[in-house]
Order: C-alpha cells, then structure tokens, then sequence
C-alpha cells in the first residue's frame, strides 16, 4: 500500500493532456484553452458613454449653459463635431464624439428646448469608457490553460471571437460489476441489490461537465470481464470500474486486468474509505478500479479521478487535496493509523463532520459538501481545531 499524496503524485505524473481541436464559443462551457486568444479588436472598439446623459464640448467661463445639436443612441454611426459650449443628448453604451470632452448624467442637467444647464461641476473625460480601455487589439485576451466561464465566454463574444483552440475532453467508460447488482425499477429479489454506482459516477460526470461517458454492467465471470474490458479500454481515455478488484473469489477484475497487459501503477492506498483502489494504464487510457462500496467509490472519485479528469483536459496539474483549512464544529476520535477523508459540511469557514462514515452508506454522502481530510500523520479532533478540507465539486 502507498500513502495518499504518492498516489496522487503517481496519477499526475501519468497523466497528460489530451489532443487540441477547434470548438464553437458556445459551445466552450468548462473547457481549457490549449493556445492563448488574442483581441481582433480594441474594446470598446470608439470612446463609449458610461451613462444615459449629455455629451459636452466643454467651454471656459463660469456658465453652466450648453447648446443641444442632436442626439446619438446606442447602435448610431452618427458622428457630429461639437464646437465649445454645444452638447448632445447620448445614451450608454453610445459613441462618444471625438470632439466631445465629458458626459454629463442627466440627472445633473435641466433641459428646455435647445438649451441644457448643468447643475454642478463636471471635469474632463468624466463618464467617457475610451477607446480600447478593456483591451486593445493583438494584446492576450485569455492565456492558454483558463478555464471557460460564462463570464469568459461573455468576454470572448464581446471581442467577436466565434471559435476557439481547446484541450479536447476525455472519452469515458464506467463499468459496473457483480451478480448482486440489479436495476433499479426491478422487483428486488432476496440477496439483490440495485446498481447505484453507475448512476452515481455519470451523474457526477455530468455535474462537472464530463458528458461523453458511457455506462456497462458486467456479472461475475472471468471471460465476460475480460472481454467488456478489452473493449473500452480500446475504446475511451479514461475507464472507471466499481467493484470486483478486491481478491475475493469472485473477483475478476484484477486478473483481467493483468491479462490485458494493463500496467499497474499502484493498487490499494493507507487510507479510508477506499483502500483498494487500482490505477493503470494501457496506451493512452488510465484505468481507475474503484473500491464497490458505493461511498468509498465516490470518495476516491473526488480525491483522485476528478482532479486526473481536469488535467487530461487541459486544467491545472495539481492536487485537489489541498491546505484549504476551516475550524472544526465536531470532536472525531480517529481509529488506526490510515489517512481519512470524512464527509461533512462546510458553512463559512466551520466544517461538521457529520456521522455515518461507513463505505456502504450514501445517506451522509447525500448531505456533504465537503471532505474533511486526516493525514496518516493527523491524531483526533477537537472542536475549535484547523483542518484540512477539501471541496466537493459540484
């Protein structure tokens, strides 16, 4: 067995980005840049009014009196010049005139007929967004590994950017096992259980933005394993397996694996919940054999497969166990010496841990937001203590 941070190490460190392609900005929710995108434009692409108000020429002297010759709207190409003292009604989001020096909001200003005053003082450049203040054309708009935001789409569009260079994300298997597992809506016979990993694992895919996945079962028998595994091990990047690579008698997993000449590059890790935990590779696909039990298989997706899943596509290559720390709510006697990850629920830097920690059960898992992280180092907890956490995507 290794320890949880080597197993981490061992992951990032056999992982790498999947190929580039090209995707519309529509289309870019969560992706990664592969290349950096640069400005075809200045943005604001003309000297922009900041609010509904007045554009003024401004003029020497002590009167507060302009002359109004026109009105330009949102979306007008109309582009008078002003002469000192003489002003226009504008609109946000307007072109300001060059000849134009300030913006008045035009709840400052009084207007009858042709004439406007200016009730208080006004400088020069007030209320004006010029030219080019976001960025100017050719400068970086985003750098090559940003995530895509709503917010960075937003910004790509405003820049009249329609495609970009991203990291393609990962084609992905998962692979249920046992004679036990029956589907849900089935009469549940005695010594059945209903399959929820499967469920489980798509729906935290597809919560975080993986979608191309696609799910199996398997009974337990050797030929059967080895066959389904031969298949999508050839057919995705990443395959994820639940069950059947513990040692039992009716545990195949392992085995075929081996057969298939996958390499291991650890199996079981000092921790819990999720000792047995298997990760190889086979050409370019990593291979994730996740503990059965239906929490321990969760854990280990978020603490290794989701973090080997965000570096594949493009994302930073670094640990999701992080220093992150809150105070504790909870006491937590720990048992043995194996590192922890307990379910909890983090509100405004205090985290309780919450009870129930057993492998097999989901209910706490239900209601977590959060892991709460004992090295094998760490001892027992106590209220008003610093711990480490870690987030659960969601």
């Amino acid at each position: 067995m290794i320890k949880v941070e080597d197993a981490l190490r061992l992951i990032f460190s056999n992982t790498t980005f999947l190929e580039k392609y090209r995707i519309s900005l529509s289309k870019g929710i969560t992706y990664y840049l592969s290349e950096d995108v640069f400005s075809p434009i200045h943005m604001p692409p003309f000297r922009q009014s900041a609010m509904d108000g007045y554009a003024l020429r401004l003029k020497n002297g002590n009167s507060n009196s302009y002359q109004l010759i026109g009105e330009i709207k949102a979306g007008d190409s109309y582009h008078p010049k002003l002469e000192k003292g003489e002003a226009v009604r504008i609109f946000t989001g307007a072109p300001v005139p060059d000849s134009a020096n300030a913006v008045v909001m035009q709840e400052k200003v009084f207007a009858e007929g042709k004439t406007i005053t200016i009730d208080g003082s006004i400088k020069q450049g007030d209320n004006i967004r010029p030219l080019g203040e976001q960025i100017w054309k050719g400068e970086v708009a985003l750098k090559k590994g940003t995530k895509l935001t709503s917010a960075a789409i937003g910004y790509l569009a405003s820049l009249g950017i329609s495609e970009l260079d991203v990291f393609k994300k990962p084609r992905i298997a998962i692979v249920a096992t046992g004679d036990e597992l029956i589907k849900t809506g089935e009469d549940l016979a005695y010594g059945k259980i209903y399959e929820s990993n499967a469920l489980m694992l798509l729906s935290a895919l597809n919560s975080i933005h993986y979608t191309d996945v696609s799910t199996y079962k398997v009974v337990d028998d050797y030929q059967r394993t080895y066959d389904l595994l031969n298949k999508v091990v050839g057919e995705n990047d990443v395959v994820l397996v639940t069950g059947g690579i513990s040692v039992g008698d009716y545990d195949y997993v392992g085995k075929a694996l081996q057969d298939l000449a996958v390499e291991q590059v650890f199996y079981k890790i000092r921790q819990k919940p999720g000792k047995p935990l298997f990760f190889g590779r086979k050409g370019a696909t990593s291979i994730f054999a996740l503990p059965g039990n239906p929490a321990a298989a969760l854990s280990c997706f978020y603490v290794y497969v989701y973090p080997a899943l965000q570096m594949m596509s493009g994302g930073p290559s670094n640990s999701y166990v992080t220093e992150t720390k809150a105070k504790s709510n909870s006491n937590y006697i720990k048992k043995g010496d194996r590192a922890q990850f307990l379910k909890a629920v983090l509100q405004k830097n205090k985290v309780t841990i919450l009870e129930g920690q057993s492998s097999s059960m989901l209910h706490t898992f239900a209601l977590a937001n959060a892991f709460v992280y004992l090295s094998e180092e760490h001892g027992d907890i106590t209220i008003g203590d610093m711990v480490n956490i870690i987030p659960i995507p969601n």
